[in-house]
């Protein structure tokens, strides 16, 4: 049915109706069991959703013309009522060691970044799940750039399809991340309903152990994933002390270390699955022999693995990379403690696209853009969040 609105077309004129058509659904928005009941709402049978989900992920069909095993009378129906709205590639960048970068543009005209990353046979993409970020991690471009609104799920699953189109048929996609603009728990809904179309057989096929989400820590939003879900977690853990994370982490003060490992171990309890803990290496800051110790001790009791991750500048930070021989040195005292500890290898900051380096183009709504220049860790507390315009709810998850 047809949506009638008043329009006046002068000031002395009587106003006239004028129809307006239904705005159209884009099915990237729907995962299978979304997918399903809109078909069966649209009188359909439910089979044919999954058809229709196939052919749009596994096969990268988005006119339904092409879908040649439906019949035509739902395919024109489908034409009516529905669309297939992919992101727009703004830029396409490659790295001198082959990783990949797309800037993609919403509908809205904010821009989000998205990262592949080759190796051997493995494949690896970097998604981003908010337009910004609202957490104010102090290490981190993309908090830099403030934060405008949750992705929604075909904006997040979006990025998928785009990176399958463009990978050259010799590579394959064999992971994906939740690593990249955003923090994906503050979106919780939306990345769960995308994350399911990753692993579904219809679409791209990935096991639970091939997505991971990677998260601040938002304790209750974490308990919920272990409800709703079951891939693949890290946690940007960063310092091995409440009074450090605080500083670089500012969430940190609402939900401080020994909830968020109460959290990681509840998360893992049924599964033998380690939890990864990313820790960014940053000279003079978090990486002495003494931090590795008390990182040591932290961890203990908890089923854990440790990815140190060099630190990737980016401007007008104040921060750098720890030496390689400080890193190494950090990874060893963690090693004879028992701890699994792997040391990332940069890739990507030729074209900013490593850890940390994210912007996009964002439209500010978290008002930080006119904060003063960094002037050092202890400037940049929780309390700097809350000043600034980020809403509690925006840490929980809604919009």
């Amino acid at each position: 049915m047809k949506n009638t609105i008043l329009k006046r077309t002068s000031a002395n004129e009587p106003l006239e109706t004028m129809s307006t058509a239904p705005e159209k659904i884009n099915l990237l928005d729907l995962d299978r069991g979304a997918m399903e009941a809109w078909f069966v709402d649209l009188g359909e049978k439910v089979f044919h959703a999954r058809q229709v989900l196939k052919w749009i992920h596994k096969h990268q069909v988005t006119d339904f013309d092409a879908m040649t095993d439906i019949s035509k009378s739902l395919r024109a129906k489908l034409k009516d009522v529905a669309c297939v709205k992919i992101p727009g590639i703004v830029f396409d960048q490659a790295s001198d060691d082959g990783t990949r970068k797309w800037l993609m543009e919403l509908q809205c005209g904010n821009r989000i970044e998205t990262v592949f990353i080759p190796e051997g046979d493995r494949g690896t993409l970097c998604v981003s799940s908010q337009v910004g970020c609202a957490l104010d991690c102090t290490f981190c471009s993309t908090a830099r750039q403030g934060f405008n609104r949750n992705l929604s799920v075909s904006e997040i699953i979006g990025q998928v399809w785009v990176a399958k189109r463009e990978i050259s048929p010799e590579r394959c996609l064999t992971n994906i991340v939740m690593m990249g603009m955003g923090e994906p728990l503050a979106n919780l809904e939306n990345v769960i309903s995308a994350m399911g179309i990753m692993m579904d057989d219809l679409a791209y096929e990935l096991s639970k152990r091939r997505v991971t989400l990677s998260t601040a820590g938002i304790v209750p939003a974490l308990d919920r994933l272990k409800a709703l879900s079951d891939v693949s977690l890290a946690v940007s853990l960063h310092a091995p002390n409440d009074e450090l994370r605080d500083q670089l982490v500012p969430l940190n003060r609402k939900y401080p270390i020994r909830e968020l490992l109460a959290a990681c171990r509840r998360y893992a309890a049924d599964d033998r699955r380690k939890v990864t803990f990313e820790y960014v290496m940053l000279d003079g800051v978090n990486d002495s022999d003494q931090h590795a110790r008390q990182l040591a001790k932290l961890l203990q009791g908890v089923p854990a693995k440790v990815n140190l991750i060099p630190f990737n500048p980016f401007p007008q930070t104040r921060f750098k990379r720890s030496s390689m021989q400080r890193i190494e040195a950090f990874q060893e005292i963690l090693m004879r403690a028992g701890l699994i500890t792997i040391i990332r290898r940069t890739r990507g900051d030729d074209i900013d696209a490593a850890c940390g380096q994210l912007v996009g183009r964002v439209a500010d709504r978290s008002r930080r853009h006119g904060r003063p220049p960094e002037r050092g860790l202890k400037g940049f507390g929780i309390a700097v969040v809350k000043a600034n315009g980020v809403r509690k709810q925006s840490l929980q998850g809604s919009e």
